[in-house]
């Protein structure tokens, strides 16, 4: 490995270096290894290659730079403070690194600091957003030309991403899509947190990625010239490329650099002193003398002249009103859509399987808005995500709306990630429920960045029947509800199951998910109503003059509870029903409401799955008829009567409450 020379290029890289030395240093606490050792692989980056514009960070058309390895936080932050991003300037975010309120917060936050393309931190997450992000490249491409699309996606990954079991899912799914404009650069250090590589793997990730249809490259990742002939040749690959930057951890700290103890921990004052000086650095902690930061501007300038001249291309084209609707994700026309399809719906009464009623309802949503993107993991036949007219995306036809993502829930998931941060398109994919645990990181990242994503989650209780326990989701809904801004609905019926969809698609902050049956359901909304009332949450279906007891359900079970208030009534006993499709969304309405909703009678629950997480609706003194277990293999109307869970079961609880 060559030492550097002192040239303008590797003085930019040594700002990283400084910067990132004293932030760490100054908070006591972070991760100086991997933005030492990368240093020089961004620099060549930025100065030579990656258009972006720090005035205009949402740009469509901007290269997306996507920091995998989260934990290298500093060595984004001090580009971004280098270029000028405006809650970058001036050094006070530098040295407020990892405090609370600061824009640099311990791994980089998609929505809370600019220039941040994905929220980073959980290993492999970046690397397989990304595929999502350069998958989106490719499909706008297709839709706009390349006068309008034409970008790369840049991630910078380290071994621990490429450990990951998601790293596999995600460079599977690229190299079969061929998605040429994908770039990573693996930070190949050999060094983790316990030590050299050699301690847990023996991989050849070069080999790996090969086997995968990827475009594999080595370089020493601390010679420029042989950094920037690799980005040369990967961006002119057809297929996905991985470069592989052989560096040094912590590069330019004389006694720590190549072991895993500069990883996770500030140098120390003597070591920053040493480092200082071996990279011919003589400038005050935090300071950056005018010429390197005129470099650093000169990348920025660039990008500034790229966008207005993709701006003067944009007021040119004739398709500048659609990709500017697609970009704001123009769902206006939605609602009265809706509507008109909830009316048909009760006047037609279908009894279906919510998934059944979910692809009806996509055939007017994908007809009505041009930028959704469907997709499944393995199960379009069982998800039913695929309406009407979809086309499938391959590799040599992106202009598709419909993605095979393979057995890849968890690939999937991250991907439809990318596919909503990058802009432009709206996704939607679907698994079994009981399979939301593969994609439950990607799904907290989603509703941690407040992205759009629509999950579509079929077989949502013991009513998919003989698969048995293993497919069974009982625990699936009390954790899914548990994770904040994620706004999960179990619809009832047909008409529920379309509002819910134009909830989902109306999101603009909010991942949402359907939770949806695979056995046939009624229509319980036979009267039409044109309010929304699954974005209220909860709502009455039944509200006698003086209640006696109120029998609150979701989805598959809210049938039960009608049944039950019925038997109730032949006992002289007035119930009241509720049907509460969205926990999420009954816990925003107003005290009145919820009150109104609730009454002041006993409260009997019900839903096929466990009591976890009902305390928005039941006091410890009310009733629940549910799962307390695991299920088991045989058929639905079997099993709903081998686990009590009956309108003969409701019934008897109300009464023994009243």
């Amino acid at each position: 490995m060559k030492d550097l020379q002192i040239t303008q290029e590797t003085m930019m890289a040594n700002a990283i270096r400084a910067l990132t030395m004293d932030a760490v240093e100054k908070a006591k606490s972070g991760h100086p290894g991997m933005p030492m050792g990368m240093a020089d692989v961004a620099t060549v980056l930025f100065n030579r290659f990656i258009t972006l514009d720090p005035t205009a960070p949402n740009w469509p058309d901007r290269d997306r730079f996507v920091l995998s390895a989260g934990h290298g936080s500093m060595l984004l932050y001090a580009i971004n403070h280098l270029l000028g991003y405006a809650d970058m300037v001036g050094i006070e975010q530098i040295k407020s690194f990892r405090q609370l309120g600061s824009t640099t917060p311990g791994h980089p936050e998609y929505g809370h600091t600019q220039g941040v393309e994905v929220t980073t931190g959980p290993l492999g997450q970046g690397i397989a957003t990304a595929v999502g992000m350069a998958l989106a490249e490719r499909m706008k491409n297709a839709r706009y030309g390349a006068d309008l699309v034409d970008h790369f996606t840049y991630v910078m990954a380290g071994d621990g991403c490429l450990m990951e079991g998601i790293s596999h899912e995600a460079i599977d799914l690229a190299g079969h899509l061929k998605l040429g404009r994908l770039i990573v650069m693996w930070d190949d250090n050999h060094i983790t947190i316990d030590g050299d590589t050699s301690l847990s793997t023996s991989t050849d990730q070069q080999a790996r990625f090969a086997a995968a249809g990827w475009h594999v490259q080595a370089c020493d990742g601390h010679d420029p010239e042989a950094i920037a002939a690799a980005i040369e040749a990967a961006r002119a690959e057809a297929r996905p490329s991985l470069i592989a930057c052989r560096t040094v951890i912590g590069f330019g700290a004389p006694t720590k650099q190549g072991s895993h103890d500069v990883h996770g921990a500030p140098l120390g004052a003597e070591e920053i002193a040493a480092a200082r000086a071996r990279l011919n650095w003589p400038h005050e902690p935090f300071e950056i003398p005018s010429e390197i930061a005129k470099a650093w501007g000169r990348v920025a300038a660039r990008g500034a002249s790229a966008r207005a001249a993709w701006e003067a291309r944009l007021a040119a084209s004739p398709a500048r009103a659609d990709f500017l609707a697609a970009e704001a994700g123009d769902t206006s026309a939605l609602p009265a859509v809706i509507a008109a399809y909830k009316a048909e719906l009760s006047a037609e009464r279908p009894k279906l399987a919510t998934r059944k009623a979910s692809e009806m309802a996509l055939g007017v949503v994908n007809a009505t808005l041009p930028f959704t993107v469907g997709g499944s993991a393995d199960l379009t036949g069982s998800n039913l995500t695929r309406s009407k007219g979809m086309k499938s995306v391959q590799s040599d036809d992106f202009t598709g709306n419909y993605l095979h993502y393979g057995i890849r829930e968890h690939g999937m998931s991250a991907a439809m990630n990318g596919i909503a941060l990058h802009g432009g398109l709206r996704p939607y994919g679907g698994t079994f429920l009981a399979f939301a645990d593969y994609c439950r990181p990607a799904i907290r990242l989603s509703a941690l960045m407040g992205v759009p994503v629509t999950y579509v989650m079929t077989h949502d209780s013991i009513g998919l029947g003989e698969d048995g326990p293993t497919h069974q989701p009982v625990e699936h809904l009390a954790s899914l509800r548990a994770i904040p801004n994620l706004v999960v609905i179990r619809p009832a019926d047909a008409v529920e199951t379309a509002e819910a969809w134009e909830i989902a698609m109306m999101s603009r902050d909010k991942p949402v998910m359907l939770v949806l049956s695979r056995q046939n359901l009624p229509l319980i909304r036979t009267e039409h109503v044109a309010e929304n009332l699954t974005a209220r949450g909860a709502y009455l279906l039944r509200d006698p003059a003086e209640r006696q007891v109120t029998l609150i359900a979701t989805g598959s079970e809210v049938e039960l509870a009608l049944s039950a208030a019925d038997r109730l009534a032949q006992e002289g006993i007035a119930a009241a029903v509720v049907s509460a499709p969205s926990f999420e969304l009954f816990a925003t309405q107003p005290r009145d409401y919820v009150a109104k909703v609730l009454g002041t009678a006993p409260r009997i629950g019900c839903e096929a799955a466990l009591r976890q997480g009902w305390d928005l609706f039941l006091a410890p003194s009310d009733g629940f008829v549910g799962m307390t277990g695991f299920g088991a293999s045989a058929p639905a109307p079997t099993l709903y009567d081998h686990f009590n869970i009956t309108a003969e079961a409701i019934a008897a609880e109300a009464k023994s409450r009243i």
